[in-house]
């Protein structure tokens, strides 16, 4: 029997696929419309939508605080001597898959020093360094450099090359993953025959990844922990923080941001899907058939193929430790904003799971109907809050103000009062955001100024217009593409450390 969420490829489920980009774009252009029409009515929803925002940003930085306490304990404790206590660690061994294309061997070189340098038996890891055709010969040079560096570092270094136009895939890191994680199987069945599935912990980060050096003493721990273990990924916080002191301000307000977003979502674990690098069982790897190789977004995709395939019984753990990783960079500027915009409509294309989920869910009655009702809405609502809040709240809810200027009546000459303190309450979260992202920035390298510092503040005065031009318009984007089956391909994020974009 085939996997449901293999029924995803793109084209197959037209009428879901436009329902995401249908109401943003239902709601942006009533919001235009009834500004005209009927003014008044436009600004009691204005009111009403900012005060639900209001909310939500209470609730945001409640749950973000919870996570960050969670996480500045985690990271004080010595994980090592406590996964030492549980009877049966040594068992666990740790499966690091680094898909790379066209990565500098500074940057993969770091990736495998963090992993060689962990407070943990460095022999327990086996390391796929995983490249790709395309860039044969920068990758074979590489791998080989790389192997003379770090072949006694690990249990196993494994190198493997994703061939060129393989049918049924589109080029990137899924088809590269899903590749390499074909070729271990092979290896360790052959060479490993007494490694049992269920003692591997997969994990699939990216190749500018450093961990946390407790990051694999903690999650054996709760891998040994965790009840019904292998029903569960283990999703660390993602922090874009590299090359955080020399990126663009934009860049580093919305890395902020994506940090924090999955802050809170940690605090909600029954929201919670994969994002970024993570780790999963083996096993369920196995069981799936490893990544899905036709699809943009397979970090979340390989989340859904495991809730699908184990009919709703299969969550998320979280991990309150980091996996550090680059900020998006470019080589000027301007190209720095080009990347960052890329890279958000690339996370957006996340919306390309809301059809498959419509299909899968109808097919499938094992699943409880309320996680049905749960998972689909918290996936449209997501997305459908990420293409319009912005726009909503910075621009569009101030159109009927501006259409009914000078009118007597008392809701329209109250509203932009109401309005203004509406907005300086939510700002308590800005506020806050700003405070806590001082308290996760990695040291300030010696070549970067002190001043920066207040830079790093200062900043978050860029947050409206970030929320916009690299928020709002990419979820859009994204959106309206899959509605008008413009299928997004792969854009694998560009790398670049060491220049000073401040």
């Amino acid at each position: 029997m085939s996997d449901p969420a293999r029924v995803g490829a793109y084209g197959r489920h037209r009428l879901w696929e436009v329902v995401p980009g249908l109401l943003v774009w239902t709601t942006l252009v009533l919001s235009i419309v009834l500004s005209f029409a009927v003014p008044t009515a436009a600004i009691v929803f204005i009111i009403v939508f900012d005060l639900f925002w209001l909310f939500r940003v209470a609730y945001f930085t409640i749950f973000l605080f919870a996570s960050w306490r969670r996480y500045r304990w985690t990271a004080r404790t010595d994980w090592w001597a406590e996964v030492q206590k549980e009877p049966t660690w040594e068992r666990v061994r740790h499966l690091i898959f680094l898909p790379t294309y066209k990565e500098g061997t500074d940057i993969l070189r770091e990736a495998l020093r963090s992993l060689a340098a962990s407070r943990y038996d460095a022999h327990k890891l086996i390391v796929v360094l995983a490249g790709e055709a395309r860039d044969r010969e920068r990758f074979r040079a590489q791998a080989a450099e790389l192997e003379r560096e770090f072949a006694d570092a690990f249990s196993r270094l494994i190198v493997t090359e994703h061939p060129e136009d393989l049918p049924d895939e589109i080029p990137g890191k899924g088809s590269n993953l899903h590749w390499s994680a074909t070729v271990v199987k092979g290896i360790l069945e052959r060479e490993e025959p007494d490694l049992t599935p269920e003692d591997v912990v997969a994990s699939s980060f990216d190749a500018d990844t450093t961990v946390h050096p407790h990051y694999f003493a903690h999650l054996t721990w709760l891998y040994l922990r965790t009840p019904d273990r292998l029903h569960t990924s283990y999703q660390p916080v993602a922090l874009f923080s590299n090359n955080i002191w020399t990126a663009a301000a934009p860049v580093r307000i919305a890395a902020f941001g994506t940090t924090f977003w999955l802050m809170t979502e940690l605090a909600r674990p029954e929201r919670l899907w994969t994002f970024s690098s993570h780790s999963m069982p083996w096993k369920m790897l196995l069981d799936v058939g490893f990544w899905q190789k036709d699809v943009v977004s397979e970090d979340s995709r390989i989340f859904l193929q495991a809730f699908l395939h184990y009919h709703g019984n299969y969550r998320v753990t979280p991990v309150y430790l980091p996996v550090s990783m680059d900020s998006v960079g470019g080589t000027s500027y301007r190209e720095s904003l080009k990347a960052l915009y890329r890279q958000q409509r690339r996370w957006a294309w996340g919306v390309e799971h809301f059809p498959v989920m419509v299909k899968a869910f109808r097919k499938d009655p094992l699943i409880p109907r309320r996680k049905k009702i749960q998972y689909l809405w918290n996936h449209l609502e997501g997305m459908y809050t990420w293409a319009t809040a912005p726009l909503l709240i910075f621009i569009l809810g101030r159109l009927p103000l501006y259409v009914t200027a000078g009118s007597e009546s008392a809701l329209i000459q109250a509203a932009p009062f109401t309005l203004q303190w509406i907005m300086r309450l939510a700002m308590t979260g800005v506020f806050v955001s700003a405070i806590l992202s001082l308290t996760i920035l990695p040291p300030r390298p010696k070549s970067v100024h002190a001043s920066t510092w207040i830079v790093m503040l200062l900043q978050w005065m860029l947050l409206p217009v970030t929320f916009v031009v690299f928020g709002a318009l990419p979820a859009i984007d994204a959106q309206t593409r899959l509605m008008l089956g413009k299928y997004l391909g792969f854009n694998v994020t560009t790398k670049v450390r060491g220049t000073k974009k401040t």
